[in-house]
């Protein structure tokens, strides 16, 4: 049982960089130096939520596949015109490779539920098999066998009935940890090829009689590898952001360079290369003369999370972090190769003084980073589902979905509180005047849980009502809130009067009860001048908000 405050909120105050626990830099009164709600888009992102595998179908066009986006998008090879998307409602759930059947059917990956489906030739869906989360890429043979395997949550190898007719069967189980192969290709000697993520190699298998052999090796990060029309291996490596031809026993030769994070890329019967970026979400073509074309823009493909940091707006964007002024222009970008990068990944971000606490249910741990020297000075790995941490009386405190708990970890990792349990959905976490805040999504509260380092006896409603309550931030006794099912940014005055002052678009839903209902967490920060900033999740833009209310 929860108690209830007295009226709908009772909160101290919090300014500047707190609600990460962080130093508080007093403000102006807002109803002083803001003249009316506004909402401004401050910065614009990459047109895709990420850009995941690749194929091209028959009639030329490029099929993209986009895991959080939960879409194929299909792309004019020479303007990169968006002609069409297949979403949630033709049956597409979080695709993260896609494969051509030679009679035009294709077929796709749904990493986070395990599902490999397709579109047959008449256009009707085909569930090939339901296998356990993690089928990462999928490729066809010559003569139409379909072969799918799992990278970062499983490691096997499979055979899959393109009809669903019969089970898939099991090639290898020994490749993790961690990965089994990425992006694969079918090669000219009649053997499958993948590369191993963490291993830094290139592998072939006979697919009927299971042997593998290492190919090529001495890569950084290999994510893809394709042959082209003269049957050349190429292997993409991520790591580095490079396309590599292997061509007999000489060094690897490097055919394009563009970033780290790439994901996949393709051949076309010309020799062109199209690639994409996991990571800033782009799609670029690698022509000819060697120069590139941008056919869709890169940049904030995973708005998450968001913090006000030492003057400026750091956003978690899933495979890295962006960093912007307060009128919207990009100061940097740091990018993460899954699995790999020293700083992780982040699905949320707070401020720590100097440092970031960053968050990230993909990766299942907590760190804490030092944009400025680059480095990683604390981390928790273990967790299970972190939606959000902040630092509360010296310590790491944690929202972890999968325990439904608050939980706190001193400098040593060691957890020595729990400062709520049985929580719905943990959500957003704020630090206000020696208490500490969390949104529970799943009941629509904002709760306070404890009060100056000691955990209450039962946590206190502040805030009732809400539709999925995910980022909050509370500033001279107001509380701005996103209801991320609902599309809006709604602040409940110190009076307990609610106003609407932005409608943006829903954030998207979770994949499967496998992730937390956030999914890519709808955050949002206050400045020093108490400014609201709201990252747009679906339309991976950046909002300001200006105004009294």
């Amino acid at each position: 049982m929860y108690k209830k405050g007295i009226g709908a909120v009772i909160f101290g105050l919090c300014f500047g960089l707190t609600g990460c626990g962080g130093e508080s830099a007093e403000a102006p009164d807002v109803d002083q130096v803001l003249g009316g709600p506004k909402v401004s888009v401050i910065a614009t992102g990459a047109e895709l939520a990420g850009a995941n595998g690749i194929a091209l179908g028959p009639e030329g066009h490029l099929y993209v596949a986009s895991v959080l986006g939960s879409n194929l998008t299909v792309v004019d090879v020479e303007s990169g015109d968006i002609l069409k998307q297949y979403g949630i409602e033709e049956g597409v759930i979080g695709p993260d490779d896609v494969a051509f059947a030679s009679d035009g059917s294709f077929y796709w990956t749904s990493i986070m539920t395990g599902e490999v489906a397709g579109f047959n030739a008449a256009g009707e869906k085909v569930i090939a098999a339901k296998l356990t989360p993690g089928v990462n890429p999928i490729t066809f043979s010559d003569d139409d066998r379909l072969f799918v395997s799992q990278c970062f949550f499983g490691t096997h190898l499979f055979e899959v009935d393109p009809q669903g007719a019969s089970p898939a069967r099991l090639i290898d189980d020994t490749l993790g940890p961690g990965c089994g192969l990425n992006g694969m290709d079918w090669g000219p000697d009649g053997r499958l090829y993948g590369p191993r993520w963490f291993r830094g190699e290139v592998v072939s298998f006979d697919v009927d009689q299971g042997d593998m052999r290492v190919e090529a090796s001495g890569f950084v990060t290999p994510a893809a590898v394709k042959f082209n029309a003269e049957g050349v291996l190429h292997v993409l490596d991520t790591g580095v952001g490079d396309v590599v031809r292997i061509d007999g026993e000489g060094p690897h030769e490097v055919v394009a360079t563009l970033s780290p994070g790439l994901d996949n890329f393709v051949f076309d019967d010309d020799g062109r290369i199209f690639v994409s970026s996991f990571t800033d979400g782009f799609i670029t073509r690698v022509n000819l003369d060697g120069s590139q074309t941008e056919l869709l823009p890169g940049g904030i493909a995973h708005a998450g999370g968001i913090t006000y940091h030492q003057g400026q707006l750091v956003l978690a964007d899933l495979h890295g972090i962006r960093g912007f002024d307060p009128e919207g222009k990009n100061t940097f970008n740091q990018r993460n190769v899954l699995g790999m990068g020293a700083m992780g990944g982040a699905l949320n971000v707070s401020s720590d003084g100097d440092d970031l606490i960053l968050v990230s249910w993909v990766d299942n741990d907590v760190r804490i980073w030092n944009q400025t020297e680059g480095v990683r000075r604390w981390e928790k790995s273990g967790l299970s589902a972190p939606v959000a941490a902040v630092r509360y009386e010296g310590l790491i405190v944690v929202a972890e979905h999968g325990q439904r708990r608050v939980v706190a970890f001193n400098d040593s990792g060691e957890e020595v509180a729990v400062y709520a349990s049985g929580l719905m959905a943990p959500t957003g976490l704020f630090v206000s005047d020696g208490d500490l805040l969390v949104s529970d999504r799943g009941q629509g509260q904002i709760l306070k849980i404890a009060r100056e380092g000691q955990a209450l006896a039962e946590p206190e409603i502040l805030v009732d009502g809400l539709l999925t309550p995910e980022g909050f931030v509370q500033y001279q006794g107001h509380v701005a809130v996103v209801e991320a099912d609902a599309g809006r940014v709604t602040v409940i005055k110190s009076d307990g009067e609610r106003v609407t002052v932005a409608e943006i678009p829903p954030g998207s839903q979770a994949a499967s009860a496998a992730q937390p209902p956030s999914q890519v967490f709808n955050g949002i920060a206050v400045d020093d001048r108490g400014r609201l900033y709201l990252p747009g999740e679906p339309n991976r833009l950046l909002y300001r908000i200006d105004g009294a209310w």
